[in-house]
């Protein structure tokens, strides 16, 4: 059995690492599930999620010219639940823009031109008050 990108898979979890998972395919190759893929909420600890001797649907989701295979849980799972999870993501970013009113462009435009005014602010605050304490020193010791 060849191991083709796009295809799904039920492997067998053989390691853990702080990184992710190697699965066991089928035709006896290993390959890498990285923490990112293994679920769609934020996975800090993999041993939440998984545990050596599991067995899990895997996507492949690419093989490397080395041999090394990478492998998604997540993406395994049914089509409509990230579709779901996608679309609702995007409505509060465009609520969000509305929200502050205008134009996006310019809401970036004065956003721009005041964080770069404050920069320079703050950079010339800085300088006077380094060259004031240096030269002020020096000065009234010589």
């Amino acid at each position: 059995m060849s191991i083709e990108v796009g295809s799904k898979l039920q492997g067998k979890v053989t390691g853990i690492t702080n990184f992710g998972a190697f699965v066991e395919l089928p035709d006896g190759s290993t390959g890498l599930v990285h923490i990112s893929e293994v679920a769609d909420n934020y996975v800090k600890d993999i041993n939440e999620h998984l545990k050596v001797g599991d067995q899990v649907e895997v996507k492949v989701l690419n093989v490397e010219k080395d041999g090394k295979i990478g492998l998604s849980i997540k993406k395994a799972k049914d089509r409509p639940e990230p579709e779901r999870r996608h679309s609702h993501s995007q409505r509060p970013r465009q609520g969000k823009a509305n929200d502050r009113g205008g134009n996006r462009t310019e809401t970036f435009e004065s956003k721009m031109a005041r964080f770069l005014k404050d920069s320079e602010d703050r950079l010339s605050s800085l300088k006077r008050n380094t060259e004031s304490k240096r030269g002020g020193r020096g000065a009234r010791r010589g």
